[in-house]
Protein backbone atom coordinates (compact mmCIF):
# COMPACT_ATOMS: atom_id res chain seq x y z
CA UNK A 1 0.00 0.00 0.00
CA UNK A 2 1.22 3.68 -0.91
CA UNK A 3 0.84 5.27 2.29
CA UNK A 4 0.82 8.50 0.39
CA UNK A 5 -2.82 7.79 -1.02
CA UNK A 6 -4.30 7.20 2.68
CA UNK A 7 -6.15 10.54 4.96
CA UNK A 8 -6.22 10.40 8.44
CA UNK A 9 -9.28 12.46 9.46
CA UNK A 10 -8.82 13.58 13.08
CA UNK A 11 -8.80 16.68 15.86
CA UNK A 12 -5.55 17.30 16.46
CA UNK A 13 -5.66 17.46 20.37
CA UNK A 14 -3.26 16.33 22.75
CA UNK A 15 -2.51 13.18 23.10
CA UNK A 16 -4.19 9.94 21.41
CA UNK A 17 -5.08 12.58 18.10
CA UNK A 18 -1.68 13.81 18.04
CA UNK A 19 0.03 10.85 17.98
CA UNK A 20 -1.95 9.70 15.56
CA UNK A 21 -0.41 12.70 13.40
CA UNK A 22 2.88 12.79 14.47
CA UNK A 23 2.52 9.02 12.89
CA UNK A 24 0.68 9.85 10.08
CA UNK A 25 3.55 12.46 9.08
CA UNK A 26 6.49 10.33 9.70
CA UNK A 27 4.59 7.19 7.48
CA UNK A 28 3.89 9.86 4.92
CA UNK A 29 0.10 9.89 4.96
CA UNK A 30 -2.01 12.96 4.82
CA UNK A 31 -3.74 14.84 7.88
CA UNK A 32 -6.93 16.10 8.42
CA UNK A 33 -7.42 17.63 11.53
CA UNK A 34 -10.77 18.89 12.20
CA UNK A 35 -11.17 22.32 14.59
CA UNK A 36 -12.38 25.42 15.07
CA UNK A 37 -12.12 28.83 16.12
CA UNK A 38 -11.01 29.00 19.83
CA UNK A 39 -10.47 25.60 19.76
CA UNK A 40 -6.65 25.03 21.60
CA UNK A 41 -5.34 21.28 19.14
CA UNK A 42 -1.67 20.36 19.21
CA UNK A 43 -1.64 19.34 15.42
CA UNK A 44 -1.25 22.41 12.74
CA UNK A 45 -0.25 20.06 10.29
CA UNK A 46 -3.64 19.57 7.94
CA UNK A 47 -5.96 21.39 9.87
CA UNK A 48 -9.46 22.33 9.03
CA UNK A 49 -11.18 25.15 10.52
CA UNK A 50 -15.24 24.65 10.07
CA UNK A 51 -17.06 27.60 10.09
CA UNK A 52 -20.38 27.75 12.46
CA UNK A 53 -22.31 26.91 8.73
CA UNK A 54 -20.47 22.99 8.81
CA UNK A 55 -20.67 22.64 12.80
CA UNK A 56 -24.40 23.23 12.52
CA UNK A 57 -24.75 20.60 10.01
CA UNK A 58 -23.30 17.60 12.44
CA UNK A 59 -25.38 19.26 15.59
CA UNK A 60 -26.14 16.69 18.01
CA UNK A 61 -28.94 16.69 20.82
CA UNK A 62 -26.68 16.80 24.18
CA UNK A 63 -29.87 14.97 25.98
CA UNK A 64 -29.62 12.15 23.59
CA UNK A 65 -25.68 11.92 23.74
CA UNK A 66 -25.93 12.05 27.11
CA UNK A 67 -28.80 9.13 27.35
CA UNK A 68 -27.34 7.21 24.91
CA UNK A 69 -23.97 7.06 27.18
CA UNK A 70 -25.31 6.39 30.21
CA UNK A 71 -23.64 10.30 31.17
CA UNK A 72 -24.23 14.22 31.29
CA UNK A 73 -22.52 15.79 29.23
CA UNK A 74 -22.06 19.71 29.47
CA UNK A 75 -24.50 22.18 27.65
CA UNK A 76 -21.72 24.60 26.86
CA UNK A 77 -21.06 25.66 23.08
CA UNK A 78 -17.60 24.84 23.13
CA UNK A 79 -18.68 20.95 23.88
CA UNK A 80 -21.48 20.97 21.70
CA UNK A 81 -19.02 22.41 18.63
CA UNK A 82 -16.27 19.89 19.88
CA UNK A 83 -19.26 16.91 19.34
CA UNK A 84 -19.70 18.64 15.91
CA UNK A 85 -16.08 18.20 15.22
CA UNK A 86 -15.81 14.39 16.37
CA UNK A 87 -18.65 13.60 14.17
CA UNK A 88 -16.82 15.28 11.26
CA UNK A 89 -13.92 13.06 11.56
CA UNK A 90 -15.74 10.14 12.34
CA UNK A 91 -18.38 10.53 8.99
CA UNK A 92 -15.09 11.16 6.88
CA UNK A 93 -13.73 7.83 7.72
CA UNK A 94 -14.21 4.81 6.27
CA UNK A 95 -12.45 2.93 9.37
CA UNK A 96 -12.19 4.63 12.70
CA UNK A 97 -9.24 3.80 15.36
CA UNK A 98 -9.75 4.77 19.01
CA UNK A 99 -7.56 4.53 21.98
CA UNK A 100 -9.45 4.55 25.52
CA UNK A 101 -11.33 2.47 27.97
CA UNK A 102 -14.24 0.24 27.53
CA UNK A 103 -16.73 0.64 29.94
CA UNK A 104 -19.16 -2.07 31.45
CA UNK A 105 -22.10 -0.85 29.19
CA UNK A 106 -20.18 -1.36 26.24
CA UNK A 107 -19.14 2.26 25.54
CA UNK A 108 -15.96 3.98 25.72
CA UNK A 109 -15.07 6.55 28.40
CA UNK A 110 -14.86 10.50 28.40
CA UNK A 111 -15.97 12.46 25.36
CA UNK A 112 -13.50 9.93 23.18
CA UNK A 113 -16.75 7.51 23.96
CA UNK A 114 -18.96 9.97 21.45
CA UNK A 115 -16.80 9.09 18.36
CA UNK A 116 -16.98 5.17 19.11
CA UNK A 117 -20.90 5.31 19.36
CA UNK A 118 -21.31 7.51 16.48
CA UNK A 119 -18.84 5.27 14.91
CA UNK A 120 -21.85 2.72 15.44
CA UNK A 121 -24.57 4.70 14.46
CA UNK A 122 -22.79 5.07 10.90
CA UNK A 123 -22.35 1.24 11.47
CA UNK A 124 -18.21 1.81 10.78
CA UNK A 125 -15.52 -0.28 11.23
CA UNK A 126 -14.45 0.07 14.92
CA UNK A 127 -11.23 -0.46 16.48
CA UNK A 128 -10.94 0.27 20.41
CA UNK A 129 -7.53 -0.09 21.85
CA UNK A 130 -8.07 -0.27 25.86
CA UNK A 131 -5.38 0.97 27.61
CA UNK A 132 -6.97 -0.72 30.57
CA UNK A 133 -6.63 -4.34 29.65
CA UNK A 134 -3.74 -3.25 26.66
CA UNK A 135 -5.74 -5.37 23.96
CA UNK A 136 -7.87 -4.38 20.68
CA UNK A 137 -11.44 -4.85 20.37
CA UNK A 138 -13.35 -4.75 17.16
CA UNK A 139 -17.12 -4.06 17.74
CA UNK A 140 -18.87 -6.68 15.93
CA UNK A 141 -22.85 -7.37 15.67
CA UNK A 142 -23.55 -5.22 19.13
CA UNK A 143 -20.61 -6.86 20.88
CA UNK A 144 -16.70 -6.12 21.60
CA UNK A 145 -14.72 -8.96 20.62
CA UNK A 146 -10.71 -9.21 20.84
CA UNK A 147 -8.54 -8.86 17.73
CA UNK A 148 -5.40 -9.13 17.07
CA UNK A 149 -3.40 -6.72 15.59
CA UNK A 150 -5.75 -4.52 13.33
CA UNK A 151 -4.51 -3.29 9.91
CA UNK A 152 -5.50 0.16 8.48
CA UNK A 153 -6.91 -0.87 5.32
CA UNK A 154 -8.98 1.76 4.21
CA UNK A 155 -7.66 5.01 2.47
CA UNK A 156 -9.68 7.66 4.32
CA UNK A 157 -9.21 6.65 8.18
CA UNK A 158 -10.64 8.15 11.27
CA UNK A 159 -8.01 8.46 14.84
CA UNK A 160 -9.27 9.61 17.60
CA UNK A 161 -8.99 8.72 21.09
CA UNK A 162 -8.26 10.45 24.65
CA UNK A 163 -5.84 12.87 25.47
CA UNK A 164 -4.41 10.96 28.22
CA UNK A 165 -2.39 8.31 25.82
CA UNK A 166 -0.03 6.15 28.01
CA UNK A 167 2.77 4.27 26.64
CA UNK A 168 0.51 1.01 26.14
CA UNK A 169 -1.18 3.00 23.69
CA UNK A 170 1.18 4.69 22.15
CA UNK A 171 3.21 1.82 21.72
CA UNK A 172 -0.20 0.40 20.30
CA UNK A 173 -0.40 3.17 17.12
CA UNK A 174 3.19 2.63 16.52
CA UNK A 175 2.63 -1.40 16.04
CA UNK A 176 -0.74 -0.57 14.08
CA UNK A 177 1.36 2.25 11.94
CA UNK A 178 3.87 -0.53 11.91
CA UNK A 179 1.65 -3.33 10.11
CA UNK A 180 -0.35 -1.16 8.12
CA UNK A 181 2.88 0.75 6.12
Amino acid sequence: MNPGEFILYSGGAKGTESCFGELSEQYGLEEVNYTFDGHAIERTRGVRYLTNEELARKDVSITYVSNLMNRNYSRAPIFRKVLQTICWQVSSGMDIYVVGEILEDKTVKGGTGWGAEYAKICNKPLFVFDQVKESWFQWIEGQWQGVKGPVISKQHFTGTGTRFLESAGRQALEDLFKRSF
